[in-house]
């Protein structure tokens, strides 16, 4: 389920209730959640039914016999069972209608919780403080134009950065929330025409999914729903057809730990003048920092020297601010590095464009270094999007006895498409410099983390075990 009400009204009621709130990824398997529960030492745990199953074994392997399990009882679901004390309704019923709720005693006291979804290893407590969401909630505000009492479609998970702190936005800007079980084609365009939906949220591949929909499911869509696209950095063909259809869309960029996007690309007047290809180029880049960050840099990851503005030279990209994590839950020494020089270490490489606009070039593990260049695999994915028959592509090393690495492309082709290997590095070369091209490409589905990112990990493991390319 990506937002219950419940949850909604949870980002209000646990922070007003002393506690700290932590969303849970409702796509994660009980081992995960388990250690999730323990780690945290949750005292509550609201279950919504789809998820009882899962929840019960996760209390298992948590050992957490203290904690208060509340259900959530819908009766639009039919399914599952109730595994709690007592059911979410019931509980509201013993509250007390006068307690008196206080602000923190201190603005940088926790107000919530955020497990990050690592493609290794347990994930990491990303704490953040009560001024940081405060700030980018209002942030919000001013990025995505949100006046006028907006209609807002939940089909960014609450669990996801605390909706990148979209629950406080509405609440500031007396916006009215429209809520999905799951992300899916018809029922979003249903409600966008229903509801006169005027903004949501979404990582790409939800962009994805809206823009290869059924032409019928697009039929009647008003015009002008403005859009906030962040993770992985959008494909330019897919910001194109999003423009095509009708759609505002504003990329962002940000971490777990930067309370979601936290850099996004401002739209300047003077660019709408540029056919739809260059419009695209330019909003896939990630752009400037919002109007409560403090700093953002792209600079030696070693010397936290900047690089020159010149749209070419690689660093690693470094924010500082307010709306910058407390730290890691339980974790000094991830805290000191990431924190290291008083700039908070993104991973993420990049370059600084003349105009002060940051463009992500890859992961700090995914560039590729071939023949002593620096291959961006966005770049070579960027390119692959471009053709008709790709619906999904990443890119990683393999390696080659001559040139050190080579880009190696893994792609799922769109249903009742073909396209041969040769054909598809002959595109790739045509939109391209050759030696960025990719010399191999393998075709199937892509292993995905349980928040859609891909698993790049393990296509670099399968790059390493083919035989180094002569």
């Amino acid at each position: 389920m990506t937002t219950p009400p419940e949850m909604f009204e949870a980002h209000f009621a646990v922070p007003m209730a002393g506690a700290v709130l932590n969303t849970i990824n409702t796509r994660l398997d009980a081992e995960a959640v388990g250690f999730i529960l323990n780690h945290a030492e949750a005292k509550v745990l609201l279950v919504d039914p789809e998820f009882s199953e899962v929840a019960e074994r996760a209390l298992h392997i948590a050992g957490n016999r203290d904690c208060l399990v509340i259900d959530i009882e819908d009766p639009t679901y039919e399914g599952g069972q109730l595994i709690g004390r007592t059911t979410y309704n019931d509980f509201l019923a013993q509250g007390d209608p006068a307690f008196a709720w206080v602000l923190p005693d201190n603005e940088w006291d926790a107000i919530s919780l955020n497990y990050t979804s690592g493609t290794t290893g347990n994930p990491k407590g990303v704490v953040y403080h009560h001024r940081g969401a405060h700030l980018n909630a209002l942030a919000n505000i001013t990025t995505l134009d949100m006046t006028g009492q907006p209609v807002y479609l939940w089909t960014l998970p609450m669990f996801h950065c605390n909706g990148w702190c979209f629950p406080w936005t509405l609440a500031a800007v007396s916006g009215t929330s429209v809520c999905l079980r799951a992300v899916r084609d018809e029922p979003i365009f249903e409600l966008m025409r229903q509801e006169n939906v005027t903004h949501f949220c979404g990582a790409s591949v939800v962009l994805a999914l809206l823009v290869h929909a059924p032409a019928h499911m697009k039929d009647g869509l008003q015009k002008g729903i403005k859009v906030l696209t962040g993770g992985a950095p959008p494909p330019a063909a897919i910001l194109e057809k999003m423009e095509a259809l009708g759609f505002d869309v504003n990329h962002g960029y940000g971490l777990t730990e930067t309370y979601g996007p936290a850099v996004f690309c401002e739209w300047h007047s003077e660019w709408d003048t540029q056919g739809p290809a260059e419009r695209a180029r330019l909003k896939a880049r990630q752009g400037v920092r919002n109007l409560t960050s403090t700093g953002l840099m792209v600079a030696d990851a070693k010397t936290l020297e900047p690089v020159p503005s010149d749209g070419s030279t690689i660093g690693e990209i470094f924010m500082r601010g307010n709306n910058v994590m407390k730290g890691y839950l339980k974790n000094p020494t991830a805290t000191d590095t990431a924190f290291e020089g008083g700039w908070f270490a993104s991973g993420d490489l990049g370059v600084m464009h003349p105009d002060g606009y940051i463009e992500i070039k890859d992961r700090l593990k995914d560039i590729i270094i071939s023949g002593g260049e620096n291959i961006s695999s966005i770049e070579v994915e960027d390119v692959l999007y471009k053709h008709p028959d790709v619906l999904e592509a990443a890119v990683v090393a393999r390696p080659h006895e001559r040139w050190g690495e080579t880009p190696c492309a893994f792609v799922t082709l769109k249903a009742g498409t073909a396209v041969s290997e040769p054909d598809l590095i002959a595109f790739c070369r045509q939109n391209m410099a050759h030696f960025k091209a990719p010399k191999c490409i393998i075709f199937g589905d892509l292993p995905k983390t349980s928040t859609g990112k891909v698993q790049k990990y393990l296509l670099r493991d399968k790059a390493r075990e083919m035989d180094p390319q002569m």
